[in-house]
């Protein structure tokens, strides 16, 4: 019987914004599944005509992603048919819009029963502690991050989910390549969280091919949006100083002011995720797909900030930690495409773009919910330039792509 450890304080005060209990969290190195997959176990995906709805639940759905997914998701297959779920109490806009549940990632019967009881076809897994939260409690974040999935990979192959674990750039390290980082490749990251992540992608794509799990991942970078706080990111900065700007007219950042990482607009993202979940299952070459948009420095977002509020003061306080994990990160230039149904998405790696969707993010960001084009389309590839992913069809059947609303 493993023993099981009581959490530090620092611990329990990290607990909300990851979607697992706040009372004893076993440390061990596998599933807390009651029972083990047998050898020749054999399952298979779940497939949806026009008419028939995907059942949903998102886990640590209060998070950045979550709520703006389910309300996504909502739209499209029907309120009654997405559940969000996490430990700590939605606010009430949230409890009111919506199937709202308790569930600990960690409790495997729990999980269970709410798969079970709910008719439950897809599964959102966003529990996680992110980068700097990690590292700074490194137990909690291998409970949370590796035996959280593992239970969340065991119901889903039992129950023939389909299944989407969202990973990171925190998932490459300072040998993968560079420019354009490709989708497989070196990984090799110095973070606890990073590591998850390379874990989650693994077990995912072995389920996939051991058990028939349909597994699904996209590597985010930083997702920048107007009405969520920052959870704990590395790239989370860009989130800060908004809400600084506009709360006290001041912002420190804690990375170096020409530290560039990529990002992406939490619509983009969440519409992305959507794609690839709707993406047939025939079209998905690989488990695992970069996905970018553009990337900034702190001192290049501060400069078109400042453009809209002069006034803002803008400081350095460089944190070791953050600046280490993100000083090695880049943003992948090979494009990506996506599309359940043939749409040709180019995603964007810099130039006059960048700097436009920038300003569009300032003068529209103190609306909350507004839609940026940061996955803006691009003219169509030339001879023997890289065509990228394509899911649902070749690069040249659909074109050009349908401009963002």
């Amino acid at each position: 019987m493993p023993v099981a450890r009581l959490l530090p304080r620092a611990a329990v005060r990290a607990l909300p914004s990851c979607g697992c209990r706040a009372s004893v969290v076993p440390l061990r190195p596998q599933s807390t599944s009651p029972r083990q997959l047998p050898a020749d176990a054999s399952f298979h995906s779940v497939s949806f005509s026009d008419s028939e709805h995907p059942r949903v639940l998102i886990t640590g759905g209060l998070g950045q992603l979550g709520v703006g997914l389910a309300k996504l998701l909502r739209k499209r297959f029907g309120k009654d048919n997405v559940i969000l779920s996490d430990i700590r109490k939605p606010p009430d806009h949230v409890f009111s819009s919506g199937p709202f549940i308790y569930s600990d990632i960690l409790d495997y019967k729990n999980l269970r029963e709410i798969v079970v009881n709910n008719r439950i076809t897809w599964l959102i897994h966003y529990s996680a502690l992110l980068s700097a939260v990690g590292e700074a409690n490194v137990p909690l974040a291998r409970a949370v991050n590796i035996t959280g999935l593992h239970n969340i990979l065991d119901i889903a192959a039992e129950h023939s989910l389909r299944l989407f674990v969202p990973s990171t750039i925190g998932a490459f390290g300072p040998t993968s390549p560079r420019n354009p980082t490709p989708d497989l490749c070196i990984q090799r990251p110095r973070t606890i969280y990073g590591v998850s992540k390379v874990h989650a992608e693994l077990m995912g794509e072995y389920y996939h091919y051991r058990y028939g799990l349909d597994f699904r991942c996209l590597r985010y970078p930083g997702i920048i949006s107007a009405d969520s706080q920052p959870g704990g990111g590395t790239t989370d900065y860009a989130v800060q100083i908004f809400h600084d700007a506009i709360k006290s007219g001041k912002f420190q950042c804690n990375l170096r002011p020409d530290t560039r990482l990529p990002m992406m607009y939490l619509d983009d993202c969440l519409k992305a995720t959507l794609d690839v979940m709707e993406a047939p299952a025939e079209a998905l070459t690989m488990r695992t797909y970069n996905i970018n948009a553009l990337s900034f420095t702190p001192e290049e977002l501060a400069q078109e900030v400042l453009k809209h509020m002069p006034e803002l003061q803008v400081t350095y306080n460089v944190d070791s930690v953050r600046q280490a994990i993100g000083g090695y990160r880049w943003l992948s230039s090979s494009p990506v495409i996506l599309g359940p149904s043939g749409q040709a998405w180019r995603v964007g790696s810099g130039g006059e773009g960048e700097g436009k969707a920038l300003s569009w993010w300032i003068r529209t960001g103190r609306r909350a919910g507004t839609r940026c084009p940061a996955a803006y389309p691009l003219p169509p590839p030339r001879n023997g330039e890289p065509n990228g992913v394509m899911l649902g069809g070749p690069t040249d059947r659909v074109w050009p792509p349908t401009p963002c609303p």
